[in-house]
Protein backbone atom coordinates (compact mmCIF):
# COMPACT_ATOMS: atom_id res chain seq x y z
CA UNK A 1 0.00 0.00 0.00
CA UNK A 2 1.24 3.48 -0.78
CA UNK A 3 0.34 6.92 0.52
CA UNK A 4 0.49 9.00 -2.66
CA UNK A 5 0.11 12.76 -2.17
CA UNK A 6 -1.13 13.16 -5.73
CA UNK A 7 -4.36 11.53 -4.55
CA UNK A 8 -4.93 14.14 -1.83
CA UNK A 9 -7.70 16.70 -2.18
CA UNK A 10 -8.54 19.76 -0.12
CA UNK A 11 -11.74 20.31 1.77
CA UNK A 12 -11.10 24.05 2.21
CA UNK A 13 -7.59 25.33 1.56
CA UNK A 14 -5.47 26.88 4.33
CA UNK A 15 -3.76 30.26 4.36
CA UNK A 16 -0.65 28.74 2.79
CA UNK A 17 0.56 25.23 2.11
CA UNK A 18 3.33 23.17 0.54
CA UNK A 19 2.83 19.53 -0.44
CA UNK A 20 5.49 17.03 -1.47
CA UNK A 21 5.60 13.24 -1.28
CA UNK A 22 7.54 13.31 2.01
CA UNK A 23 6.33 16.51 3.65
CA UNK A 24 3.20 18.61 4.00
CA UNK A 25 3.18 22.10 5.52
CA UNK A 26 -0.02 23.93 6.44
CA UNK A 27 -0.21 27.52 7.67
CA UNK A 28 -3.53 27.97 9.44
CA UNK A 29 -6.05 30.74 9.07
CA UNK A 30 -7.36 32.39 12.24
CA UNK A 31 -10.83 31.37 13.43
CA UNK A 32 -10.83 27.93 11.79
CA UNK A 33 -12.06 24.83 13.60
CA UNK A 34 -14.08 21.61 13.53
CA UNK A 35 -16.78 21.14 16.19
CA UNK A 36 -20.47 20.30 16.29
CA UNK A 37 -22.97 21.40 18.95
CA UNK A 38 -22.09 19.46 22.12
CA UNK A 39 -21.66 21.59 25.27
CA UNK A 40 -20.52 24.76 23.51
CA UNK A 41 -23.73 24.94 21.45
CA UNK A 42 -21.96 26.26 18.38
CA UNK A 43 -21.01 24.67 15.07
CA UNK A 44 -17.61 25.23 13.42
CA UNK A 45 -16.85 23.60 10.10
CA UNK A 46 -14.16 25.62 8.33
CA UNK A 47 -10.82 23.94 9.14
CA UNK A 48 -8.65 22.98 6.15
CA UNK A 49 -8.59 19.22 5.59
CA UNK A 50 -6.31 17.39 3.14
CA UNK A 51 -7.41 13.81 2.43
CA UNK A 52 -7.39 10.84 0.09
CA UNK A 53 -10.33 8.53 -0.61
CA UNK A 54 -10.47 4.77 -0.29
CA UNK A 55 -12.91 1.88 -0.32
CA UNK A 56 -10.41 -0.30 1.53
CA UNK A 57 -11.98 -1.67 4.72
CA UNK A 58 -8.81 -2.63 6.61
CA UNK A 59 -5.78 -0.31 6.75
CA UNK A 60 -3.62 1.87 8.98
CA UNK A 61 -2.45 5.42 8.28
CA UNK A 62 0.53 6.76 10.22
CA UNK A 63 1.82 10.35 10.27
CA UNK A 64 4.20 12.46 12.33
CA UNK A 65 3.06 15.99 13.22
CA UNK A 66 5.33 18.86 14.25
CA UNK A 67 3.93 22.07 15.70
CA UNK A 68 6.88 24.04 17.05
CA UNK A 69 5.13 27.32 16.18
CA UNK A 70 1.84 26.65 17.99
CA UNK A 71 1.52 29.23 20.72
CA UNK A 72 -2.10 30.29 21.06
CA UNK A 73 -5.01 28.58 22.79
CA UNK A 74 -6.51 25.75 20.72
CA UNK A 75 -3.87 25.84 17.93
CA UNK A 76 -3.92 22.22 16.70
CA UNK A 77 -2.89 19.80 13.96
CA UNK A 78 -3.26 16.08 13.51
CA UNK A 79 -4.87 13.15 11.75
CA UNK A 80 -8.44 13.33 10.46
CA UNK A 81 -11.16 11.25 8.83
CA UNK A 82 -13.69 13.77 7.54
CA UNK A 83 -16.78 12.50 5.75
CA UNK A 84 -18.92 15.64 5.95
CA UNK A 85 -19.70 18.43 8.39
CA UNK A 86 -21.59 16.15 10.78
CA UNK A 87 -19.56 12.93 10.59
CA UNK A 88 -15.81 12.88 11.23
CA UNK A 89 -13.05 12.13 13.69
CA UNK A 90 -9.74 13.80 14.50
CA UNK A 91 -6.78 13.45 16.88
CA UNK A 92 -4.37 16.23 17.79
CA UNK A 93 -2.47 18.17 20.40
CA UNK A 94 -4.28 21.42 21.24
CA UNK A 95 -2.17 24.17 22.76
CA UNK A 96 -3.61 25.58 25.98
CA UNK A 97 -0.98 27.74 27.69
CA UNK A 98 2.73 27.85 28.49
CA UNK A 99 2.33 25.01 30.99
CA UNK A 100 0.19 22.33 29.32
CA UNK A 101 -1.61 21.17 26.19
CA UNK A 102 -4.43 18.73 25.50
CA UNK A 103 -3.61 15.51 23.69
CA UNK A 104 -6.95 14.21 22.58
CA UNK A 105 -9.46 13.11 20.00
CA UNK A 106 -12.89 14.17 18.81
CA UNK A 107 -15.48 11.87 17.28
CA UNK A 108 -18.53 13.45 15.65
CA UNK A 109 -21.46 11.22 14.80
CA UNK A 110 -24.55 12.65 13.11
CA UNK A 111 -23.93 16.19 14.20
CA UNK A 112 -22.69 15.82 17.78
CA UNK A 113 -19.03 15.96 18.85
CA UNK A 114 -17.27 14.58 21.89
CA UNK A 115 -13.78 15.43 23.15
CA UNK A 116 -11.58 12.96 25.06
CA UNK A 117 -8.32 14.44 26.35
CA UNK A 118 -5.36 14.17 28.66
CA UNK A 119 -2.97 16.93 29.66
CA UNK A 120 0.64 16.83 28.43
CA UNK A 121 3.47 19.36 28.92
CA UNK A 122 3.53 22.44 26.68
CA UNK A 123 7.13 21.56 25.78
CA UNK A 124 5.93 18.65 23.58
CA UNK A 125 6.16 19.88 19.99
CA UNK A 126 5.73 16.72 17.94
CA UNK A 127 3.43 13.71 18.00
CA UNK A 128 2.86 10.62 15.84
CA UNK A 129 -0.61 9.26 15.15
CA UNK A 130 -1.84 5.96 13.73
CA UNK A 131 -5.40 5.73 12.49
CA UNK A 132 -6.57 2.17 11.85
CA UNK A 133 -9.75 1.08 10.11
CA UNK A 134 -11.65 -2.17 10.46
CA UNK A 135 -14.77 -1.60 8.35
CA UNK A 136 -16.70 1.20 10.13
CA UNK A 137 -14.80 0.90 13.42
CA UNK A 138 -11.61 2.83 14.08
CA UNK A 139 -8.67 2.89 16.46
CA UNK A 140 -6.60 6.02 17.12
CA UNK A 141 -3.14 5.65 18.62
CA UNK A 142 -0.36 8.12 19.42
CA UNK A 143 3.40 7.91 19.90
CA UNK A 144 6.17 10.27 20.91
CA UNK A 145 8.88 8.35 19.05
CA UNK A 146 7.12 6.67 16.13
CA UNK A 147 7.90 3.21 17.50
CA UNK A 148 5.80 2.61 20.59
CA UNK A 149 2.14 3.54 20.05
CA UNK A 150 -0.48 3.92 22.76
CA UNK A 151 -4.21 3.55 22.26
CA UNK A 152 -6.17 6.78 22.55
CA UNK A 153 -9.60 5.43 21.69
CA UNK A 154 -11.71 2.93 19.77
CA UNK A 155 -14.79 4.36 18.09
CA UNK A 156 -17.49 3.85 15.49
CA UNK A 157 -18.64 6.15 12.68
CA UNK A 158 -22.21 5.33 11.67
CA UNK A 159 -21.84 6.83 8.20
CA UNK A 160 -18.42 5.37 7.33
CA UNK A 161 -19.84 3.12 4.64
CA UNK A 162 -18.47 2.36 1.20
CA UNK A 163 -15.92 5.11 0.40
CA UNK A 164 -14.25 7.11 3.18
CA UNK A 165 -11.64 9.88 3.26
CA UNK A 166 -8.70 10.35 5.63
CA UNK A 167 -5.61 12.52 5.96
CA UNK A 168 -4.39 15.54 7.92
CA UNK A 169 -5.69 18.87 9.15
CA UNK A 170 -4.57 21.98 11.03
CA UNK A 171 -6.52 24.91 12.41
CA UNK A 172 -6.48 27.89 14.77
CA UNK A 173 -9.89 28.41 16.39
CA UNK A 174 -9.00 31.79 17.89
CA UNK A 175 -7.15 34.83 16.52
CA UNK A 176 -3.86 33.13 15.64
CA UNK A 177 -1.96 31.33 12.91
CA UNK A 178 0.88 28.81 12.92
CA UNK A 179 2.73 26.41 10.63
CA UNK A 180 2.07 22.68 11.02
CA UNK A 181 4.39 20.09 9.46
CA UNK A 182 3.45 16.51 8.55
CA UNK A 183 6.04 13.85 7.67
CA UNK A 184 6.58 10.06 7.75
CA UNK A 185 3.20 9.44 6.15
CA UNK A 186 2.61 5.74 5.65
CA UNK A 187 -0.33 3.64 4.51
CA UNK A 188 -0.12 -0.04 5.45
CA UNK A 189 -2.15 -3.14 6.14
CA UNK A 190 -4.25 -2.80 9.27
CA UNK A 191 -2.02 -2.85 12.35
CA UNK A 192 -5.01 -3.00 14.67
CA UNK A 193 -5.42 -6.76 15.21
CA UNK A 194 -8.79 -8.48 15.14
CA UNK A 195 -10.31 -9.02 18.57
CA UNK A 196 -9.40 -12.41 20.04
CA UNK A 197 -11.49 -12.42 23.22
CA UNK A 198 -15.26 -12.67 23.72
CA UNK A 199 -17.07 -13.83 20.58
CA UNK A 200 -19.39 -11.34 18.85
CA UNK A 201 -23.09 -11.48 19.62
CA UNK A 202 -24.96 -13.26 16.86
CA UNK A 203 -27.29 -10.33 16.15
CA UNK A 204 -24.49 -7.75 15.70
Amino acid sequence: MNFDVTHLKWTREPLHYEVSQDRIEITTKPHTDLWQRTYYHFRNDNAPVLQMSTKEKFFSFTVKTEFTESKHRFDQCGVVLYLNSENWLKASVEYENEFFQHLGSVVTNRGYSDWATTEIPATVKSMWYRLSCREDDFCIECSEDGSVFHQMRICHLFDAKDEIRFGVYACSPEDSSFRAVFTHMELTECRWPAHDGQAPDENI
